[in-house]
């Protein structure tokens, strides 16, 4: 199980966020963000929007800490990558 997590540098709702995703499946990644207690509607088409209060725990659990644009390759290069509508 390899999921990665972003710093909280994503502003949004009055808070930072992070980025959560896996480079296995999507089965994987609901899994995770349940054990972390993450609402379902955090996902967001390919990673879910994890607030900075959840960060240490999500990293506690096994989330690796990459930055951003490292975790948008993993995703991509796992063949998890979904452009939102419009998105290039």
């Amino acid at each position: 199980m390899t999921l990665y997590i972003d710093p909280p540098t994503w502003p949004g709702h009055g808070r930072m966020w992070s980025h959560l995703v896996s480079d296995v499946s999507y089965e994987e990644l609901h899994g995770f963000a349940a054990r972390l207690g993450a609402p379902a509607r955090a996902f967001d088409h390919d990673h879910y929007d994890i607030p900075s209060t959840s960060y240490a725990e999500a990293v506690r659990l096994g989330a690796r800490e990459v930055g951003s644009k490292e975790l948008v390759r993993l995703l991509a290069a796992a063949g998890l990558r979904r452009p939102k509508h419009g998105r290039l």
